[in-house]
């Protein structure tokens, strides 16, 4: 029985460490970008945007779509910024574990074992 109080310490002491790093991850700030920067998007690594940047040089009622396909990648390079910070916040929590690679707490990407 010693040997399952252990082990519990350890699973509370863990879930602290992951609720810690969620709490940092609020914290971290990536900026995506396109168009040479004319377009950014600041955002948590959690993914809350927090601010959009436009250079006045791409407003252009005649080319929507231009403005459409920049805001797109640079919101997809903030969100693979802040994949990345998730990374390695969580990695930091998970470091010493003896998990096998590839496998992250709380289960990879999808919130579930697979």
């Amino acid at each position: 029985m010693k040997d399952l109080a252990g082990l519990m310490k350890q699973a509370q002491e863990m879930q602290k460490k992951m609720q810690d790093a969620q709490e940092r991850l609020a914290d971290v700030e990536v900026t995506g970008q396109s168009g040479g920067g004319m377009v950014r998007i600041e955002m948590t690594a959690k993914g809350e945007v927090k601010k959009l940047h436009l250079d006045k040089a791409i407003v252009d009622p005649e080319e929507v779509e231009v403005l459409e396909d920049l805001l797109a990648a640079a919101l997809n390079d903030a969100r693979r910024k802040a994949d990345e910070a998730q990374q390695k916040v969580m990695g930091e929590v998970t470091q010493g574990m003896g998990l096998p690679p590839g496998m992250d707490l709380p289960f990879g990407k999808g919130g579930g074992p697979f």
